[in-house]
């Protein structure tokens, strides 16, 4: 499509060794840009781990866990701390990889203290760009007053169209949120690409739309969906 770059990506995951430094090594070698902690493999998601009751709604993910599962594949939950909850060693060479080549470090699906271990060692590792993922989705759910914490210790917080729109959180509340951390912390994105959500390219229009209706400007609606962006990317 002209005038669009697509941005290389990686996900720790158990499907690339999950705490794998080496690959990320190599995708940053390839011009990935950002790395997002364990998503589906997170030991705070256990959809894809649990067998399902009948009548429960399985994700489209779990329900891939549990196919690939009954053909013998191992997937295991993806640890970035031990028992104690300090981060692993693998983690640590993870945060070091991402600081060494300038990556953009996302939190994926991490439960809260994880979070708050990944970005302090984040940090500590001399990472300089570091974003909190949809911090109202039930594997977190933040208060406000975190989500201030954390924009304060340097991170984005990042809001995803699919969290209030499938019904995991209220509009309501995410614009709370962005109240609560400011306009100049705050990042939008789709997080579409389920065939149950809207088209890829209606999320963040759609985000617009009700940004606007909820009586943010229109400078500001510009700011969180397309400037923060273009800046984490390298392009602003």
């Amino acid at each position: 499509m002209p005038g669009v770059r697509a941005v290389g990506t990686l996900t720790l995951n158990w499907a690339v060794g999950g705490m794998n430094a080496l690959a990320v090594e190599i995708a940053a070698r390839e011009g990935a840009k950002i790395v997002w902690m364990p998503t589906v493999d997170s030991p705070a998601e256990t959809a894809g781990r649990t067998e399902p009751k009948p009548g429960d709604k399985v994700p489209q993910w779990a329900a891939l866990q549990h196919e690939l599962r009954g053909m013998g594949l191992s997937i295991e939950p993806v640890h970035v701390t031990d028992e104690r909850g300090v981060l692993l060693p693998e983690t640590r060479d993870v945060l070091r990889a991402i600081a060494r080549h300038d990556l953009i470090l996302a939190t994926g699906h991490l439960a809260r203290d994880d979070t708050y271990a990944v970005v302090d060692g984040a940090f500590a590792e001399g990472v300089e760009h570091v974003v909190v993922t949809h911090p109202e989705f039930p594997a977190q759910n933040f208060s406000l007053a975190e989500q201030a914490e954390l924009a304060a210790r340097g991170c984005l917080i990042e809001r995803c169209l699919t969290t209030p729109q499938s019904g995991k959180t209220t509009w309501e509340h995410v614009f709370d949120g962005v109240r609560a951390v400011g306009i100049e912390r705050t990042i939008f994105s789709s997080d579409c690409g389920n065939p149950e959500y809207p088209a890829v390219e209606d999320g963040l229009a759609l985000w617009a739309d009700r940004l606007l209706g909820a009586d943010f400007a229109v400078d500001e609606v510009r700011e969180m969906i397309v400037v923060h962006s273009r800046r984490l990317a390298g392009d602003e």
